[in-house]
């Protein structure tokens, strides 16, 4: 299975400021290119473990005795290092959201480009798909995945038609929810808004916010002092997460500060936010969101 270019992957390992002996995850494995880097710059007493819910990756496998790969979601990292009797390591790499190969298989659902049934799991095994959102969810859930995880300003009248809809019929296919929700994807933003509504059920069948918070504080756990974590994000919602809490150890509110207004962090910043450049984006487009923050635990 092809699976296509790591996004930043100089930059993102290179983040990680790798010790040959080290210790090291990638808990998004996908086509492995991030871990065949890491491997690169080990030496022949260092490890790395990956993680990959997506029963896909595991043909991408790497022959190397250092390394170990993990079918498991990653907000569990901390349990299944654990299982493999580690309990820290040197640095963590993150490349978020849905792999490239993921949005190539039509009948995964990710893609807007193709007709497929409603999936969209990152991992087979996942009870929850975009089928059950789309015609067992509540209108006021509904209405909550839109605004909370695609943005969208009309995410009432959006949930509303789809509850209509599926009295009728219940909506089985892209296609068919696109065709439900025709009148609100005029020609001209068609592409943005169809992005925006797809992002939110993916993200609300796959948890993605509530893994990315998990995955970070047991980063924090498991991190060893000036042990790095890398974390490239693709949308805001992600972004905000993650640079939150480099900044000041929460997700939400502020920290609390003592009698001089200092206040102490987990994490220190490693220099600016890196961006793809252009000519990363010709080669590889799904590098055209990308942001790359990297942090060292203090």
């Amino acid at each position: 299975m092809e699976y296509h270019n790591p996004v930043l992957l100089h930059p993102t390992v290179d983040g990680l400021n790798i010790k040959p002996d080290g210790v090291y995850v990638d808990v998004t494995f996908g086509g492995g290119g991030h871990s065949k880097e890491i491997l690169n710059r080990l030496g022949p007493n260092g490890k790395l473990f990956a993680f990959d819910q997506d029963e896909d990756a595991l043909a991408n496998a790497l022959p190397d005795e250092r390394f170990t790969l993990i079918n498991e979601n990653f907000r569990f990292i901390k349990r299944f290092l654990r299982f493999h009797g580690v309990k820290s390591v040197d640095g963590i790499l993150a490349d978020l959201g849905v792999s490239s190969h993921q949005f190539d298989v039509p009948e995964r659902g990710f893609s807007t480009r193709f007709d497929a049934g409603l999936d969209m799991r990152m991992s087979q095994k996942n009870d929850l798909n975009a089928y059950r959102v789309v015609n067992e969810y509540e209108e006021q859930d509904l209405r909550r995945v839109f605004y909370d995880y695609g943005e969208l300003k009309n995410a009432p009248v959006l949930a509303r038609t789809i509850v209509e809809a599926r009295e009728h019929l219940p909506i089985k296919t892209t296609d068919e929810l696109k065709e439900v929700l025709a009148k609100y994807l005029p020609e001209r933003v068609r592409n943005k808004i169809l992005a925006q509504i797809y992002q939110a059920i993916r993200i609300e069948v796959n948890q993605e916010m509530d893994v990315l918070k998990e995955f970070i504080e047991q980063s924090l756990e498991i991190l060893n002092p000036g042990g790095r974590l890398s974390v490239i994000s693709y949308h805001s919602l992600e972004d905000r997460l993650v640079k939150r809490f480099i900044k000041n150890g929460m997700f939400e509110g502020e920290p609390e500060r003592d009698f001089f207004g200092n206040f102490s962090v987990p994490f220190k910043t490693i220099g600016k936010l890196i961006v793809p450049d252009d000519d990363e984006i010709k080669i590889n487009n799904r590098a055209r969101s990308a942001k790359l923050r990297i942090a060292e635990k203090a």
